[in-house]
């Protein structure tokens, strides 16, 4: 049986979960490029929430230190994906099955591009454009310098303007690019 204390604190926990859920499971979207795996990234980030509700609730910034974990998870699970292909590629003909169309850039899409920034790049993208973080707020998010931010995110930004093979990068990375698990997104 629960003490006061304990219930104050699911209760809190439960609230931060309504209303995170879905911005973790985007973010995760987004990071990842796995739509079907943005819930379970979330849920897990949430999971670990929970066994450090104390600190994460007596934080600063709990929704920044919730997105440094969504992060951290996103980071694992593209490294766990690069490290299994290779083991793949390594078992397999070292013939190259990559499906590019360097004819037609302007069929290359914002996922796909952001698909293919470097993690540090990506994350700072993402949380700049998509969710419109402030540099001090995605630094937070990531453990990383504001310079580091501002750098990565200018980077990012040239990268994806010559991945989209436009003029021009695209003046906002939307959250909603990619809905998932009836979270919905919202165009910004």
């Amino acid at each position: 049986m629960g003490t006061v204390v304990d219930d104050a604190a699911s209760l809190e926990f439960h609230a931060f979960f309504e209303r995170h859920y879905a911005e973790l499971s985007r973010l995760a979207a987004l990071l990842t490029g796995e739509p079907d795996a943005a819930d379970d990234l979330a849920a897990d980030a949430l999971l670990a929430l929970w066994h450090r509700w104390d600190r994460v609730r007596a934080a600063d910034h709990p929704v920044a230190y919730a997105r440094g974990v969504v992060a951290n998870l996103a980071r694992t699970r593209i490294r766990s994906a690069v490290r299994e292909r290779r083991r793949i590629t390594l078992f397999w003909s070292q013939r190259e099955d990559r499906t590019e169309n360097p004819d037609i850039p302007g069929t290359v899409d914002v996922q796909e591009a952001l698909r293919r920034l470097p993690f540090r790049k990506r994350a700072c993208v993402v949380l700049r454009h998509a969710f419109d973080l402030s540099e001090k707020d995605t630094a937070l998010a990531l453990g990383v310098s504001v310079g580091t931010v501002k750098s990565q995110t200018s980077k990012g930004m040239a990268e994806l303007k010559r991945l989209l093979g436009t003029d021009e990068a695209p003046m906002r990375v939307h959250a909603g690019v990619l809905p998932t698990g009836g979270a919905g997104g919202r165009d910004r």
